[in-house]
């Protein structure tokens, strides 16, 4: 699906990406977009380029050329202060390893992304731990596991909760995340999956999901193979799953 750079939500052109010193691209894709409020599945086989995609659009890695717009914004042109700025008020992650911080409690690390946003900070409004709360009790975390001191106590499974209800604190327009049901069974995977898409709806807010298990494609409105996205390896095809 290709949209207006300037309408959707993230938006690539022309991306060439390759290492330094590097001969060859690691990435080449020509388009890019996801729509407001759309949730799309990314797969691809390990070693195809999934995290290096992800970096690009958080802004950590930087195009050789082409065009990566948050919200019509291009990442490329601004400056390192200006670049995480954009990102946090616009863009939640959820890591594969979850990134949770040990040394903050559960409901600290669901708060952690507005001490960097004064935007998402103002949508929630004054009670902000209790927006933490509503949110974890809405991904079904229970009382007992909301008030633990150590994050690192609980269960994977609520640890992914946990970095989920992160993520989408505060509402921003984009959530990123990068494997985050690969340490899953099947049963646990696929409730975090349908509590994503239900906080998803009500927020508005724009999923790009990557991953190599395109058993779960599924639980998302569209989905596109990463290898047939890049240039270099055929013409780009999307499904509808």
């Amino acid at each position: 699906m290709t949209t207006s750079p300037e309408t959707a939500v993230l938006a690539l052109r022309d991306v060439r990406f390759r290492w330094p010193g590097a001969d060859d691209d690691l990435l080449r894709i020509d388009a890019l977009d996801v729509p407001a409020g759309e949730s799309v599945f990314l797969a691809g086989p390990s070693g195809s380029g999934k995290s290096t995609l992800l970096n690009l659009v958080a802004g950590v890695l930087t195009p050789v050329a082409g065009s990566i717009a948050v919200l019509g914004t291009d990442l490329v042109g601004l400056r390192g202060a200006a670049r995480d700025a954009l990102r946090a008020d616009h863009v939640g992650f959820v890591f594969q390893q979850f990134n949770l911080l040990p040394y903050l409690g559960v409901v600290e690390n669901v708060l952690l992304p507005l001490r960097f946003s004064r935007r998402r900070r103002e949508r929630v409004g004054g009670a902000l731990r209790a927006e933490a709360e509503r949110l974890l009790e809405a991904l079904g975390l229970d009382a007992q596991a909301r008030a633990a001191a150590d994050v690192t106590r609980l269960s994977v499974g609520q640890q992914q909760r946990v970095a989920l209800a992160r993520g989408l604190i505060g509402s921003p327009e984009l959530l990123v995340a990068d494997e985050p049901t690969s340490a899953l069974d099947a049963d646990v995977r696929d409730d975090f999956l349908s509590l994503l898409a239900a906080e998803r709806a009500r927020t508005g807010t724009a999923v790009l999901f990557v991953s190599h298990d395109r058993s779960i494609a599924h639980h998302f409105d569209r989905s596109i193979e990463l290898l047939e996205l890049d240039v270099r390896r055929g013409a780009r095809t999307e499904a509808t799953p």
